[in-house]
């Protein structure tokens, strides 16, 4: 959800308080209570004790080699394939398509596009027609160009669903491709001539809020998804703003859609020195979902950025000496980020810009989530306009060429003011902050930089 610029985009107003519920993530997901999904998912984040050795950071740098694509979802690492500003390239298709081999050869094995259909806002986000695909980043066929070339260099397309809210062709309400009237909008809507029942999320007061309970609604919405995976070519989703709408509906339309990936967009308030309400929210949504969807880490990005910025790294171990975010009770389903196009800067213009991650330290973030579980996405600016293209490639291979995945173990060493380390399932060891740590005999420095290093063997 966008939560700022010329809409008026609102930050939601809470963050639910519940009870951790031990949990299970699974391929049988949609048997199992929320609790036995929490359960199990939490054993498996289990900390595994290693002895800290402490030492001096060695000064060479190996240059790693590109690992083999993931052969799972547990195994990949994600590319936010836009930004705020992304529209204003001509045609932005076109940069993905000449990126697609970089991309690919990167070791990216998800991107995640921007919407793709018609709609009023530049960026996309909000919608008329659906089956028009003409947009601002360019036409249909460009579209279905980049998401081959992509394909042909391993990288599978996310398309970024806007489902919850939809704006009129013309007017308010005056919905074609797919053609829907009143009855579709809820009435608890800002427009007064709205029909439907009542919103099953949160509103949104920039577009109409669709009616998630109507039989055509539900219906126009399978015929799309699946309309976009046989004729543009996607594979999976990022669903926007899924707190608008049951998520009981979003787990059916998932499920009659089928992906090769799919994560929701889930944005409540962050107290950063008592994250645990907040990942439980995240951690309720999915459960909710029978554990079919993924969800953005937004606990880790808050809590990371916050030890990164104040230097307060302490902060990077929670009371039970896992990582403090979804990341640390689910890692299965966490997607892990610094910044994304709501949160970050954007290249050609200012961009949202809502809460970014320390520009200076982004090197220090990503040494941590591309070493970490969790299923980490970069942001485009970072890796393609700010010049860290080679030290985050790097560590995209160093996590693949070690195997880590989305479940690996984090043995964290240490937590303190200036200094965070940890071992991943014993093949990785990384640190960040300005003061030194070593992993000790039998390791060898892989990459390093500006508060960061990172160790295998």
């Amino acid at each position: 959800m966008r939560r700022g610029g010329a809409f008026g985009r609102v930050l939601p107003l809470f963050a639910a308080l519940f009870l951790f519920v031990p949990a299970r993530a699974a391929d049988d997901a949609s048997q199992r209570s929320s609790g036995e999904l929490l359960g199990e998912a939490r054993r498996s984040a289990e900390v595994v004790p290693v002895p800290q050795n402490a030492g001096p950071i060695g000064l060479k740098v190996l240059a790693p080699t590109p690992g083999a694509k993931a052969a799972s979802a547990a195994g990949s690492v994600m590319l936010q394939g836009f930004h705020w500003e992304s529209h204003q390239a001509s045609p932005w298709w076109g940069v993905i398509a000449s990126k697609a081999p970089d991309i690919g050869y990167s070791g990216f094995d998800l991107i995640w596009l921007p919407p793709s259909s018609a709609a009023m806002s530049d960026e996309g986000y909000l919608p008329n027609r659906w089956f028009v695909v003409d947009s601002k980043y360019g036409t249909a066929q460009q579209l279905k160009s980049a998401i081959s070339a992509l394909r042909s260099n391993g990288t599978a397309a996310l398309a970024d669903l806007v489902l919850n809210h939809r704006v009129g062709t013309k007017d308010w309400g005056d919905f074609t491709d797919p053609a829907w009237g009143p009855e579709t909008v809820c009435k608890d809507d800002e427009w007064p001539q709205a029909r439907g029942g009542r919103d099953t999320g949160m509103g949104y007061h920039a577009a109409r809020d669709i009616d998630h309970n109507n039989p055509q609604v539900q219906r126009d919405v399978r015929t799309w998804m699946s309309w976009l995976k046989s004729e543009l070519g996607y594979s999976g989703w990022r669903y926007d703003f899924a707190r608008g709408f049951g998520t009981d509906i979003l787990a059916g339309y998932d499920a009659a859609a089928g992906s090769a990936f799919s994560v929701v967009e889930v944005w409540d308030n962050l107290d950063t020195s008592n994250p645990d309400p907040h990942r439980q929210a995240l951690a309720d949504y999915i459960a909710a979902t029978g554990g079919r969807v993924s969800a953005f880490d937004f606990t880790t990005k808050g809590v990371l950025q916050h030890a990164v910025g104040a230097g307060e790294y302490q902060r990077l171990r929670d009371s039970s000496g896992r990582p403090p975010g979804l990341v640390g009770w689910w890692p299965a389903k966490a997607v892990t980020f610094l910044d994304n196009h709501d949160t970050g800067a954007s290249t050609g213009g200012s961009g949202q810009n809502l809460w970014p991650f320390p520009g200076d330290r982004v090197m220090e973030g990503y040494a941590y989530i591309l070493t970490h579980p969790g299923v980490p996405c970069v942001y485009w600016p970072h890796f393609f306009d700010w010049g860290l293209h080679d030290p985050i490639r790097d560590l995209i291979w160093l996590r693949k060429n070690a195997g880590i995945t989305a479940t690996s173990s984090v043995a964290i060493q240490t937590a303190e003011y200036g200094r965070y380390a940890a071992v991943i399932d014993g093949k990785l060891a990384m640190k960040i902050g300005w003061l030194d740590w070593s992993p000790g005999p039998g390791w060898t420095l892989r990459a390093y930089g500006k508060n960061y290093a990172v160790w295998t063997r």
